[in-house]
């Protein structure tokens, strides 16, 4: 807006004591002050109130307005209520500097001028930035030459001031400025919007995190066909979200009108981004399609062949292979009519930025391949089956082929906590995977073993669980699988008395056992480990089998505890 306007309105009362030339400048802000030196806290372009309260002598005039028109102000407002009138020091300082002047009459609140300047300056910035918006969901729209949520995001921090990131539902950065949150703030936000869905409030959702208020926007995904999802946990766990750095509980409406559109036209370039992955998609359906039905190794190799370029675009065309299976499961509402391709939305979300594995090596990946380049998700019923290629390494001796790629234990670090609070407490997702094959003989194998993990992963507790092929070798199969009774009943013979002993005595028979036990029975080590002598360490032990009736010289026994401690 310009200076000029404020003289226009009659209701603020303003009279122009000196700068009439300078009327057109444009007015950015505003800033009620009263320091001696406000330098600190401009910027340019503001509208300077002040009641007067820093004047003790008429030198101090000089020495303020010197200090505002360094800043490049706009133009200073000062208020009568203090002195009466405003000092003819103040009007002359004024006039030397070129700046212009308003007198404030004392009926007239500061905060009635600030909100006529604040709303008209954002509303001309919202006016200029729509249409900027406008001209650019004409460009996005066909195809990918616009320039994507980064260019959107880029205006509304020039043209409304506005900090903003597009993130996953895992808070995943997928676009934003240059200033990059921080992991936990970014999961932390993920989490407070996907809770907020889960409860069907509408957005925005406002969201504190390390003292930083942040408004919340879901970008409504309406893939599934074009059609919105008819079930909130269709698309709660797939969508993105836009995370403005700002409290948006008092914007006018025209403003939360802006940002639903500039949600509606990042949503554009997320339909393009999945429109992208129908190839991968179908190429892994109908390899799972072959493996399921037991189709002839050859034909399966040759699917494979077709897919290694497309998956894993300059790495060969005989990587090793590795399948994950992920399923989400709800309570008693029961699943929702597309459970299949929430799986699968979910689990191309957690592979995107996967730990890489002991086994894969930097720069694997081709200049200016996007990260889902190696990504391809089928689903079949209720789950969904990742076809992940490796790229195919020369044997070095270090690394077992067994071992490459992804490890079930790294995939849910980073998501654990936001998918928990998306699948809120009717929802769970478990996650399997399988072993690293090199052959297409090897699929169906790799398939059966990826769903054994993921039921060893259902048995445990938690909404979010992994298990990995290396634990289907051991006894962790079998111990998710005991029913709750029989598992209190081993435990309690076995550990119950060393607990109440150790209660009771502080004795540390517990740790004891562990320790002895870690150490394979060794005296010397176990002692080392414990920092205690041996004799103590025999003394203790001693005192473990006199309380349980057991031999800790026998295999048996020392079995018989080792899985009471690892069921307790």
């Amino acid at each position: 807006m310009r200076l000029r306007a404020l003289l226009d309105n009659d209701a603020l009362g303003l009279r122009l004591l000196g700068g009439e030339a300078e009327l057109d400048r444009g007015v950015r802000g505003v800033m009620t002050t009263d320091l001696r030196d406000p330098s600190r806290y401009l910027s340019g372009g503001e509208l300077v109130l002040t009641g007067l309260a820093w004047r003790r002598s008429p030198e101090d005039s000089e020495a303020f307005v010197r200090i505002l028109a360094g800043a490049q102000v706009a133009g200073l407002a000062a208020g009568e209520a203090e002195l009466g009138s405003v000092p003819e020091d103040l009007v002359a300082a004024c006039s030397r500097h070129r700046l212009p002047l308003f007198a404030v009459h004392e009926s007239v609140a500061f905060a009635t001028i600030t909100e006529f300047v604040v709303r008209r300056v954002s509303g001309e910035r919202a006016g200029d930035l729509a249409a900027v918006v406008d001209r650019h969901r004409r460009l996005m729209t066909p195809g990918p030459a616009g320039g994507g949520p980064e260019a959107v995001l880029d205006l509304l921090g020039s043209d409304l001031d506005l900090r903003a990131w597009v993130l996953s539902p895992t808070g995943r950065r997928i676009a934003g400025p240059g200033e990059v949150l921080p992991a936990s703030v970014s999961t932390a936000l993920a989490g407070e919007h996907l809770s907020a869905t889960r409860t069907g409030r509408p957005g925005p959702h406002r969201a504190t995190v390390e003292g930083t208020v942040y408004s919340l926007f879901p970008i409504r995904n309406t893939g599934h066909g074009g059609a919105p999802s008819r079930d909130v946990r269709e698309s709660v766990l797939s969508d993105w979200l836009l995370a403005v750095e700002a409290d948006a509980g008092d914007w006018p409406r025209a403003r939360l009108d802006l940002l639903q559109g500039v949600t509606q036209l990042i949503a554009v370039e997320r339909d393009r981004r999945d429109a992208a992955r129908t190839v991968r998609r179908r190429l892994a359906q109908e390899v799972l399609e072959l493996v399921q039905t037991a189709a002839a190794p050859a034909e399966i190799a040759a699917r494979l062949r077709l897919a290694a370029p497309v998956l894993l675009p300059g790495a060969g065309n005989a990587p090793h292979w590795q399948v994950v299976v992920a399923r989400v499961d709800w309570g008693q509402d029961g699943p929702p009519a597309e459970a299949g391709p929430v799986a699968r939305s979910l689990l191309e979300e957690i592979l995107v930025d996967r730990p890489p594995g002991p086994g894969a090596r930097s720069g694997e990946r081709p200049p200016g391949a996007d990260a889902s380049d190696r990504i391809a998700v089928a689903h079949t019923g209720e789950e969904a089956v990742a076809l992940v290629p490796l790229p195919a390494l020369p044997p070095t001796g270090d690394t077992p082929a067994s071992e490459e790629g992804l490890h079930a234990d790294e995939l849910l670090d980073a998501v654990r906590g936001p998918l928990s609070a998306g699948l809120a407490d009717d929802g769970r997702l478990t996650l399997g995977v399988s072993a690293a094959v090199s052959s297409a003989e090897g699929l169906r194998g790799a398939l059966e073993e990826a769903r054994h993990a993921r039921r060893v992963a259902a048995a445990r507790p938690g909404r979010v669980c992994a298990a990995g092929h290396h634990e289907l070798a051991s006894h962790v199969l079998l111990l998710p699988f005991v029913p709750d009774d029989v598992r209190r009943a081993f435990t309690a013979r076995l550990l119950d008395p060393l607990r109440e002993y150790d209660r009771r005595h502080r004795a540390e028979l517990i740790p004891t056992l562990e320790a002895f036990l870690a150490s394979d029975g060794s005296w010397t080590r176990c002692a080392a480990r414990l920092h205690l002598h041996v004799n103590t360490l025999r003394y203790r032990v001693g005192r473990i089998e006199q309380l349980t009736g057991r031999d800790l010289s026998r295999l048996e026994d020392k079995l018989d505890f080792f899985l009471a401690l690892r069921m307790s």
